[in-house]
């Protein structure tokens, strides 16, 4: 059996707690790579930060991994100075395998099973109705029928 997409992977979220890739598992992955350097990067947050507010839930987990050298503190600030609430983490060991992109912004979903269902190198659009509806779609293969709507 293939392994898992971030399978071992650690991160720390903005307050420093440490996070496994792998305790995210059973839910829609939106992975998105970036830096605080990086003009594409930033010009594409807003429409995440919009996409995040709209389907951003219990099923589906944003994971905006920075890769700043500079930093936490780099980090928390930018983000602070942005207003953006989704959630950011920094990696702790090494970025696995199948998330090396040639280029950032990169993006990957990851379906709740851990597989790569879809993945983008470079700036794009994300909050759209045809992204929500993706997102929404997988993530809805894993909830319970019996259990009802929040």
């Amino acid at each position: 059996m293939a392994s898992k997409a971030g399978a071992g992977f650690e991160m720390k979220d903005v307050e420093g707690r440490v996070v496994s890739f792998e305790s995210l598992r059973g839910k829609v992955i939106f992975l998105n790579i970036w830096a605080t350097w990086c003009p594409p990067c930033i010009a594409e947050m807003p429409n995440i930060q919009s996409l995040y507010e709209k389907v951003g839930s219990e099923e589906i987990a944003f994971v905006m991994l920075s890769v700043d050298r500079k930093g936490l503190d780099k980090v928390k600030k930018f983000i602070a100075r942005k207003g953006f609430t989704f959630p950011v983490y920094l990696p702790i060991s090494q970025i696995p395998e199948e998330f090396n992109s040639p280029s950032i912004p990169s993006t990957y979903i990851i379906s709740p099973e851990g597989k790569i269902v879809a993945q983008q190198s470079g700036m794009a659009e994300y909050d759209t109705p045809e992204m929500r509806n993706f997102l929404l779609k997988l993530a809805k293969k894993t909830t319970n029928p019996l259990t009802p709507a929040k």
